[in-house]
Protein backbone atom coordinates (compact mmCIF):
# COMPACT_ATOMS: atom_id res chain seq x y z
CA UNK A 1 0.00 0.00 0.00
CA UNK A 2 0.88 3.05 -1.40
CA UNK A 3 0.54 6.06 2.04
CA UNK A 4 2.24 9.06 -0.35
CA UNK A 5 1.15 11.61 -2.11
CA UNK A 6 2.22 14.19 -5.13
CA UNK A 7 0.94 17.51 -4.99
CA UNK A 8 1.26 19.38 -8.36
CA UNK A 9 4.81 21.33 -8.06
CA UNK A 10 5.42 19.91 -4.99
CA UNK A 11 7.70 17.16 -3.60
CA UNK A 12 6.02 13.89 -3.00
CA UNK A 13 4.88 13.69 0.60
CA UNK A 14 4.65 10.53 2.67
CA UNK A 15 2.30 9.73 5.72
CA UNK A 16 4.03 10.90 8.99
CA UNK A 17 0.94 10.90 11.25
CA UNK A 18 -2.44 11.81 12.48
CA UNK A 19 -4.13 13.87 14.92
CA UNK A 20 -7.70 12.35 15.95
CA UNK A 21 -9.91 14.77 18.04
CA UNK A 22 -12.17 13.31 20.88
CA UNK A 23 -15.36 15.31 21.82
CA UNK A 24 -17.33 14.78 24.89
CA UNK A 25 -20.50 16.67 26.27
CA UNK A 26 -18.37 19.89 27.23
CA UNK A 27 -14.69 19.08 26.66
CA UNK A 28 -12.47 18.62 23.31
CA UNK A 29 -9.00 17.03 23.76
CA UNK A 30 -6.79 16.70 20.31
CA UNK A 31 -3.85 13.78 20.37
CA UNK A 32 -0.94 13.24 17.59
CA UNK A 33 -0.38 9.91 16.77
CA UNK A 34 3.03 8.85 14.40
CA UNK A 35 2.45 6.44 11.64
CA UNK A 36 3.95 3.54 11.29
CA UNK A 37 3.98 2.25 7.71
CA UNK A 38 5.13 -1.35 6.59
CA UNK A 39 5.15 -2.34 2.59
CA UNK A 40 1.89 -3.93 1.61
CA UNK A 41 -0.33 -3.29 4.60
CA UNK A 42 -2.25 -0.84 6.21
CA UNK A 43 -0.73 1.99 8.56
CA UNK A 44 -0.59 1.58 12.06
CA UNK A 45 -1.35 4.36 14.34
CA UNK A 46 1.17 4.86 17.41
CA UNK A 47 -0.12 5.61 21.20
CA UNK A 48 -1.39 9.40 21.48
CA UNK A 49 1.31 12.18 22.48
CA UNK A 50 -0.13 15.24 23.61
CA UNK A 51 0.41 18.19 20.95
CA UNK A 52 2.45 20.97 21.66
CA UNK A 53 2.17 24.73 21.02
CA UNK A 54 5.50 24.02 18.82
CA UNK A 55 3.87 21.41 16.82
CA UNK A 56 0.58 22.98 15.84
CA UNK A 57 2.68 26.36 14.88
CA UNK A 58 4.87 24.17 12.89
CA UNK A 59 1.72 22.52 11.15
CA UNK A 60 0.04 25.52 10.57
CA UNK A 61 3.19 27.16 8.49
CA UNK A 62 3.48 24.24 6.51
CA UNK A 63 -0.45 23.97 5.30
CA UNK A 64 0.03 27.05 4.36
CA UNK A 65 3.96 27.02 2.62
CA UNK A 66 1.96 26.89 -1.24
CA UNK A 67 1.09 30.30 -0.49
CA UNK A 68 3.22 32.17 -2.65
CA UNK A 69 5.00 35.18 -1.79
CA UNK A 70 3.31 37.99 -4.49
CA UNK A 71 2.82 41.53 -4.37
CA UNK A 72 -1.30 42.09 -3.79
CA UNK A 73 -3.44 44.53 -6.21
CA UNK A 74 -4.94 47.77 -3.99
CA UNK A 75 -8.32 46.09 -4.65
CA UNK A 76 -7.72 43.08 -2.37
CA UNK A 77 -8.76 43.12 1.10
CA UNK A 78 -7.80 40.08 2.29
CA UNK A 79 -5.88 36.82 1.27
CA UNK A 80 -5.07 34.09 3.26
CA UNK A 81 -4.31 30.32 1.72
CA UNK A 82 -8.14 29.64 1.35
CA UNK A 83 -10.11 32.98 0.86
CA UNK A 84 -9.88 35.85 -1.19
CA UNK A 85 -11.54 38.82 -0.63
CA UNK A 86 -11.65 42.02 -2.70
CA UNK A 87 -13.95 44.62 -4.24
CA UNK A 88 -14.87 46.68 -7.48
CA UNK A 89 -15.78 50.67 -7.73
CA UNK A 90 -19.37 50.72 -9.46
CA UNK A 91 -19.49 50.47 -12.68
CA UNK A 92 -21.93 49.20 -15.65
CA UNK A 93 -21.67 45.69 -16.99
CA UNK A 94 -23.69 43.84 -19.21
CA UNK A 95 -26.22 41.20 -17.79
CA UNK A 96 -27.64 37.90 -19.18
CA UNK A 97 -30.78 36.50 -18.40
CA UNK A 98 -32.98 33.55 -19.23
CA UNK A 99 -35.37 34.02 -22.20
CA UNK A 100 -38.02 32.19 -20.70
CA UNK A 101 -38.16 35.48 -17.84
CA UNK A 102 -41.23 37.10 -19.32
CA UNK A 103 -39.64 40.06 -17.20
CA UNK A 104 -36.00 40.56 -17.84
CA UNK A 105 -35.56 38.10 -21.22
CA UNK A 106 -36.02 40.86 -23.12
CA UNK A 107 -33.91 42.60 -21.25
CA UNK A 108 -30.63 40.10 -21.54
CA UNK A 109 -27.49 41.20 -22.89
CA UNK A 110 -27.86 44.63 -22.67
CA UNK A 111 -25.90 47.19 -20.21
CA UNK A 112 -26.40 47.83 -16.42
CA UNK A 113 -25.25 49.96 -13.79
CA UNK A 114 -23.69 47.82 -10.58
CA UNK A 115 -22.83 49.41 -6.89
CA UNK A 116 -19.77 49.08 -5.31
CA UNK A 117 -19.09 45.36 -4.95
CA UNK A 118 -17.04 42.80 -2.29
CA UNK A 119 -16.70 39.33 -4.09
CA UNK A 120 -15.27 36.34 -1.08
CA UNK A 121 -14.07 33.54 -2.71
CA UNK A 122 -13.38 30.65 -0.13
CA UNK A 123 -12.31 27.11 -2.07
CA UNK A 124 -14.46 27.16 -4.82
CA UNK A 125 -17.71 29.06 -2.70
CA UNK A 126 -18.18 32.18 -3.83
CA UNK A 127 -20.26 35.00 -1.90
CA UNK A 128 -21.14 38.36 -3.04
CA UNK A 129 -21.75 41.86 -1.11
CA UNK A 130 -22.75 45.64 -2.18
CA UNK A 131 -21.51 48.51 -0.53
CA UNK A 132 -23.18 52.24 -0.54
CA UNK A 133 -19.81 53.87 -1.56
CA UNK A 134 -17.65 53.41 -4.53
CA UNK A 135 -13.83 53.63 -2.40
CA UNK A 136 -12.29 50.98 -0.67
CA UNK A 137 -14.47 49.14 2.41
CA UNK A 138 -13.11 49.54 5.96
CA UNK A 139 -13.55 46.49 8.48
CA UNK A 140 -16.39 48.63 10.21
CA UNK A 141 -18.23 49.15 6.49
CA UNK A 142 -21.82 48.17 6.96
CA UNK A 143 -22.73 45.65 3.70
CA UNK A 144 -25.51 45.53 1.62
CA UNK A 145 -27.69 42.50 -0.14
CA UNK A 146 -26.36 42.26 -3.45
CA UNK A 147 -29.86 41.94 -5.69
CA UNK A 148 -28.83 39.69 -7.97
CA UNK A 149 -30.58 35.88 -9.56
CA UNK A 150 -28.89 32.90 -8.53
CA UNK A 151 -27.69 34.72 -5.19
CA UNK A 152 -29.19 34.20 -1.72
CA UNK A 153 -29.92 37.13 0.78
CA UNK A 154 -26.39 35.89 2.59
CA UNK A 155 -24.15 36.19 -0.31
CA UNK A 156 -23.86 32.99 -1.66
CA UNK A 157 -23.42 32.59 -4.93
CA UNK A 158 -25.47 29.72 -7.00
CA UNK A 159 -22.60 28.91 -9.70
CA UNK A 160 -24.41 26.26 -11.71
CA UNK A 161 -23.31 25.73 -15.31
CA UNK A 162 -21.11 29.11 -14.32
CA UNK A 163 -17.38 28.50 -15.49
CA UNK A 164 -15.67 29.49 -12.12
CA UNK A 165 -12.27 29.84 -11.58
CA UNK A 166 -9.69 27.20 -9.90
CA UNK A 167 -9.89 28.60 -6.25
CA UNK A 168 -9.11 32.07 -4.55
CA UNK A 169 -5.79 32.94 -6.41
CA UNK A 170 -5.41 36.39 -6.94
CA UNK A 171 -4.54 36.37 -10.60
CA UNK A 172 -7.99 35.34 -10.92
CA UNK A 173 -9.68 37.84 -9.23
CA UNK A 174 -11.07 39.33 -13.21
CA UNK A 175 -11.79 35.51 -14.11
CA UNK A 176 -14.15 35.58 -11.22
CA UNK A 177 -16.01 38.54 -11.78
CA UNK A 178 -16.31 37.86 -15.48
CA UNK A 179 -17.28 34.27 -14.59
CA UNK A 180 -20.03 35.68 -12.70
CA UNK A 181 -21.52 37.97 -15.03
CA UNK A 182 -20.98 36.35 -17.93
CA UNK A 183 -23.29 33.42 -16.92
CA UNK A 184 -27.37 33.32 -16.85
CA UNK A 185 -29.12 34.60 -14.17
CA UNK A 186 -31.98 32.53 -14.10
CA UNK A 187 -33.96 32.73 -10.63
CA UNK A 188 -34.12 34.26 -7.71
CA UNK A 189 -32.27 31.63 -5.12
CA UNK A 190 -34.01 31.55 -1.13
CA UNK A 191 -36.09 33.69 0.62
CA UNK A 192 -35.50 37.32 2.65
CA UNK A 193 -35.68 40.78 1.30
CA UNK A 194 -32.47 40.89 -1.56
CA UNK A 195 -33.87 44.80 -2.27
CA UNK A 196 -35.84 47.77 -1.70
CA UNK A 197 -37.77 47.98 -4.84
CA UNK A 198 -41.48 47.33 -5.07
CA UNK A 199 -41.64 44.94 -7.69
CA UNK A 200 -38.62 43.22 -6.31
CA UNK A 201 -35.18 41.94 -7.84
CA UNK A 202 -36.79 41.61 -11.40
CA UNK A 203 -38.43 45.30 -11.10
CA UNK A 204 -35.19 46.95 -9.70
CA UNK A 205 -33.42 45.61 -12.95
CA UNK A 206 -35.71 46.95 -14.95
CA UNK A 207 -35.74 50.35 -13.64
CA UNK A 208 -31.80 50.99 -13.81
CA UNK A 209 -31.26 48.94 -17.73
CA UNK A 210 -29.50 51.80 -19.33
CA UNK A 211 -28.66 54.03 -16.03
CA UNK A 212 -25.56 55.55 -15.42
CA UNK A 213 -25.43 54.91 -11.88
CA UNK A 214 -26.98 52.28 -9.39
CA UNK A 215 -29.24 53.91 -7.19
CA UNK A 216 -27.94 52.55 -3.93
CA UNK A 217 -31.06 53.51 -1.61
CA UNK A 218 -32.52 50.60 -3.68
CA UNK A 219 -30.44 47.85 -2.25
CA UNK A 220 -31.33 45.98 1.49
CA UNK A 221 -29.11 45.95 4.50
CA UNK A 222 -27.17 42.80 4.99
CA UNK A 223 -27.53 43.44 8.63
CA UNK A 224 -23.51 42.48 8.51
CA UNK A 225 -20.14 44.67 8.82
CA UNK A 226 -17.09 43.86 6.33
CA UNK A 227 -15.70 42.00 9.00
CA UNK A 228 -18.24 39.92 9.84
CA UNK A 229 -18.45 38.60 5.95
CA UNK A 230 -14.66 38.07 5.89
CA UNK A 231 -14.31 36.70 9.68
CA UNK A 232 -16.51 34.12 10.49
CA UNK A 233 -18.12 30.88 9.07
CA UNK A 234 -21.25 30.66 6.78
CA UNK A 235 -24.12 29.09 6.77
Amino acid sequence: MDCRISLQGADTLALQGAILVYKGARDVFASWHEATVRKGTAPQLGPALPLSTMFLKSLAEGLGSNLRTELLPPNVLVRTPDTLVWWTPATSRRMFFSLFDVDLGPFSGRSFPHPALVFRVSGRELRIRAISQSKRPDATTPLLVAPYYNTQENGLVCQGSMRSPDGPFVNAMTAWEDAFFASEFTHLWGGGRMCRHKHGVSGLWKAVEGAKVFPVRLLANARQTLQQFVGRDHD
